[in-house]
């Protein structure tokens, strides 16, 4: 069978295959006719849309801080990544694992569940991603000592302490990335009458922003 990892993000999905490494990164957005309620543009294609289209094209992001806010979008959305990271063999239903903010509720954890079978998976597990944060920077969380883990991405920022290979404790913060971004936006404005857009704003906060 095929595996594949996906970290499915507020800004950006990342798209793992087993023995391959990570194939895609993309933007997490889609571009969206309304007046014939068909897709248009789906990853990088969509987001270089941003701020050029018609009055009838809407450009969406179908995940807002880490919970799916437009179902139908981003089961599609999902099935493409998924198919163009498998190529050829996109015929054949891979076992998916995928992150999920520590946080999230129930039912917005069946909802990515279902998405995802939706979008072809024969298997779909979940991890938590502070979990997967710790594993991918070479912790071994295992072990019988607490780790704190700080995964801020776009939407949400996940704080937790592992130990002995679980959560001992943790939580979901919704400020993060893009918060950042809105404050650089804002204060260009402000302080400057500059008006910035969000992807200048990014490339402020990767420059001079970060520690």
């Amino acid at each position: 069978s095929i595996d594949l990892g996906i970290d499915l993000g507020t800004a950006s999905i990342l798209v793992y295959v087993k023995g391959k490494g990570v194939v895609l990164k993309e933007p997490s957005v889609v571009a969206f006719d309304r007046d014939t309620n068909m897709i248009k543009a789906i990853g990088e294609e969509a987001r270089q849309m941003t701020g050029h289209v018609s009055s009838n094209m809407e450009v969406i992001r179908p995940i807002r801080q880490g919970v799916i806010v437009d179902y139908t979008v981003m089961e599609k959305m999902l099935k493409y990544f998924i198919s163009r990271a498998m190529g050829r063999r996109a015929f054949r239903k891979p076992r998916i694992t995928i992150c999920v903010p520590s946080g999230i509720t129930e039912i917005e954890r069946k909802a990515i569940e279902e998405a995802t079978y939706q979008a072809g998976a024969r298997d779909v597990f979940m991890v938590e991603e502070p979990i997967a944060a710790a594993i991918g920077s070479g912790i071994d969380v295992t072990k019988p000592f607490g780790n704190l883990i700080v995964d801020i991405g776009a939407g949400t920022t996940d704080v937790a302490v592992l130990s002995l290979a679980g959560v001992v404790v943790s939580n979901t913060l919704k400020v993060a990335g893009d918060t950042f971004d809105q404050a650089i936006m804002n204060y260009a404005r402000k302080n400057h009458g500059l008006f910035i857009g969000e992807d200048m704003a990014e490339k402020i906060k990767i420059q001079i922003g970060t520690a």
